[in-house]
């Protein structure tokens, strides 16, 4: 019995030991990535090991929450830097014309006050859309849903955008199907109205831009479809981030923020929805597509 014992304890104390070499090896690779974590080197990821399920389970759930983390302080700088970027050129404006006013290089008229009232202006459109597109990408918009006729949702969006498109000399159509939509009319309409904006800054004199809706199943789908500029694959996957212009140049002159469609997704995903753009091509127009889920009931708020 002696022997037995002192056998059970000798095999016992060496399988604790032999375990707990095989879990301190995980643990200490956990712990370094986690050191790293907190430093702020957000590229640490932790090994599987194949220990047992369990640690697999946990390197699982640290690498995807460091994986998270990556791509939120990667958007973050990116952020940063395109609003540094953004608010660069009327700042220099701003500056350059009210130091020339001062120095008496340039007399204060009319244009110079037009000149810096527009450049305040798009100071002022930058920081809205900023406010816009945060609130939007964080869930923090409150939706006034409505059931409503999808044509009520459209009608107003035409013809807010009507002068400029005949100004241009862009011919702007409509349609719709009898439908209805669970949906806020004011940011619907601020998601068409960014769409139209679009369509019209990439569309030449002489183009068409239409917009339809047609009831699928339980859904809502408005098509703004343009012959415009058109997109390319590379373009059509980068559209929706903050700040892409496909023609940077157009853009800015034509007083385009970059973010408009960045906030027309975000709308389109609080809604439920979904919001897509495709293109043939260059030079063959684009093609932006908004879901909405149809009405389940009378009416909905949210």
């Amino acid at each position: 019995l002696g022997i037995g014992l002192v056998v059970a304890l000798t095999l016992a104390i060496g399988l604790a030991w032999i375990e707990t070499r095989r879990l301190r090896r995980p643990l200490e690779q956990l712990t370094a990535a986690a050191a790293q974590l907190e430093a702020g080197d957000y590229t640490a990821r932790v090994p599987q090991s194949g220990t047992s399920p369990e640690f697999t389970a946990v390197a699982d759930a640290f690498n995807d929450m460091a994986s998270r983390l990556d791509s939120t302080e990667t958007s973050r700088r990116r952020l940063l830097s395109d609003v540094a970027h953004e608010l660069r050129t009327p700042l220099a404006t701003l500056t350059a014309e009210l130091e020339a006013v001062i120095d008496d290089v340039v007399p204060w008229d009319h244009d110079s006050q037009q000149l810096l009232t527009l450049q305040a202006a798009r100071l002022k459109k930058i920081a809205a859309d900023l406010d816009d597109v945060s609130r939007a990408e964080e869930g923090r918009f409150t939706l006034d849903t409505h059931t409503q006729p999808v044509w009520d949702l459209i009608e107003p969006a035409v013809a807010t955008v009507a002068t400029r498109y005949e100004a241009k000399g862009v011919t702007l159509s409509a349609d719709s199907d009898p439908g209805s939509v669970a949906a806020d009319p004011q940011r619907v309409g601020q998601i068409l109205g960014n769409l139209l904006d679009n369509a019209l800054r990439h569309t030449s004199a002489g183009g068409i831009v239409h917009i339809s809706a047609r009831e699928s199943r339980d859904e809502v789908v408005i098509t703004v479809t343009d012959t415009g500029d058109g997109l390319t694959p590379d373009q059509i996957a980068k559209v929706f981030d903050r700040f892409y212009r496909a023609d940077t140049a157009r853009a800015r002159d034509a007083g385009g923020s970059g973010i408009g469609l960045t906030i027309a997704r975000s709308l389109a995903l609080a809604h439920g929805g979904s919001l897509t753009a495709a293109s043939p091509g260059p030079g063959h127009g684009s093609i932006f597509t908004l879901h909405l889920p149809t009405a389940p009931a009378p009416e909905r708020v949210l």
